[in-house]
This record gives structure tokens, sequence and C-alpha cells, in this order.
């Protein structure tokens, strides 16, 4: 159990760190940015990272959301704050709306704009490399937090994962694309006969899954899971373990 313990200890660890990053490296995620250098027929840094998000969600499914995105890091900083579990119901269908309204309909329009991409820059919309250095980016980074911070203040546990992200969306797309195929990738494994109901799993998870539930009906596959091992770390029994299945 301690050495369960020390790896939740490790994954904070780095998603807050990665939050710290954010002010350096929040252009290669803004979908403004992406957007805006697409217009100009380039593929910049952040859309080279959105296609890896969804190649990597193949295989690996939302673990960046889990480990190292910078806007996890904060929302579990908001945990102090508003710990209550998300209940998104009808809404949580709103980020896949904003998904077509901020990224896919306006990046198809700057490309088609722009005659194609035609040059790759992986560092458009910084200043040799960072991004808050870039004279006015300070408006869209502030406008980043002010958005992570309402969803998680009001809407509780990671409330911006739930109902805004749209890299999020990306990253279930691919997940749903490898489900289908059945390709060996990264998921959670349950042993139903081990579980004592003590609900461990469910209290710890951050994306407020009702993972003993989950459990119980042998269905571990849920397209908010973002892999973070909580309930695999926080269950006595070991009746959750992480597990590569085709």
């Amino acid at each position: 159990m301690k050495n369960f313990i020390n790896r939740q200890k490790l994954r904070k660890a780095l998603i807050i760190f990665s939050f710290l990053l954010l002010p350096a490296t929040f252009a290669y995620i803004s979908c403004p940015i992406i957007i805006e250098a697409a217009s100009k027929g380039i593929a910049s840094g952040g859309l080279i990272i959105f296609i890896l998000f969804f190649l990597s969600s193949l295989f690996l499914g939302r673990l960046w959301c889990g480990w190292l995105c910078p806007g996890g890091g904060l929302q579990e900083i908001y945990f102090q704050i508003n710990n209550k579990p998300v209940k998104p119901g009808r809404l949580k269908w709103l980020k896949y709306l904003l998904f077509l309204v901020i990224i896919l309909v306006p990046l198809i329009s700057a490309i088609n704009s722009a005659g194609g991409i035609e040059a790759i820059e992986p560092f458009y919309g910084t200043e040799n490399g960072i991004a808050i250095a870039r004279a006015g980016s300070h408006i869209i980074f502030f406008v980043q937090i002010a958005f992570f911070t309402v969803f998680a203040w009001l809407g509780g546990k990671r409330g911006f994962c739930h109902y805004f992200c749209p890299i999020a969306v990306i990253m279930i797309l691919g997940r749903k694309m490898g489900n289908i195929f059945a390709w060996p990738a990264l998921h959670l494994s349950e042993e139903k006969d081990r579980c004592t109901d003590c609900r461990r799993c469910s209290e710890s998870c951050p994306m407020s899954l009702d993972v003993n539930d989950m459990v119980r009906q042998e269905k571990m596959e849920n397209s908010e899971c973002i892999l973070c091992g909580c309930c695999v770390d926080h269950c006595p029994e070991s009746a959750i373990r992480y597990a590569w299945l085709g």
C-alpha cells in the first residue's frame, strides 16, 4: 500500500508541476493560437501536440489527463475549495458541442482559407519557446485560468474536464476508436469477488465516477476515466489494477 500511496504522490507532483509550467507552455494547448496559425497555413506546435494526444489515446486512453494535464493540476489544487462530486448528467455532452465550435469547425475553416498547411512552426505563438513572453499572450493565459477556475469552483471536482474541455474529446474519440479495433491498450481491470463495497475507490476518484458500481458490473471502461490510478491505489483488497488488454 505504501508504494501505491507514493505513486499518487508522484502523480500529484507531476500534474501540479505541469500547471506551474503553464505560463511557458499554454500556447501548445491553446485553441485560438492553433487556429490563428492554421489560418496562415502553419501547423503550430499546438496542432502537432493535439495530433499526438489523439494518437496516444489509441493506446493510453486519457492518461495525459490524469498525470500531466496542467488544467487538471490546477483543478486538483482547487479540491481544497470544492471537493464535491460532479454530476454532469446531460451537460456532459456540452464539451462535445464545444469541441465542434471551438476546435473542429474553426480549424477546418482556417486551413481551407489558407489553402492548406504549407509550413510547420513548433514554436508558433511563443517568444523563444516561452508562451507568456509573446506580446499580448497574457490575456489568453488568464482567460484559460479563469475557465479552469469557474468550472472547478462551481461544478465540483474537475468540473472543467466534465463540462468544457475540448482536448478531452480528442482523447475520448481516440479511446473509442481503440476500443472498436480492440488493439492492446492500457485499461483498468477488476476482480469483482475481491470487492467488499468499502467504496474507497469511488470516494478517491477525481472524476467523480462510481467506480464501485463499475467493479460490481464488471464494466471498467468509462469515457470519463483518466487512468489516474486513484481507485487502484486506494482499494484495500486490490480489486482494481492496471492491465494491458486487447
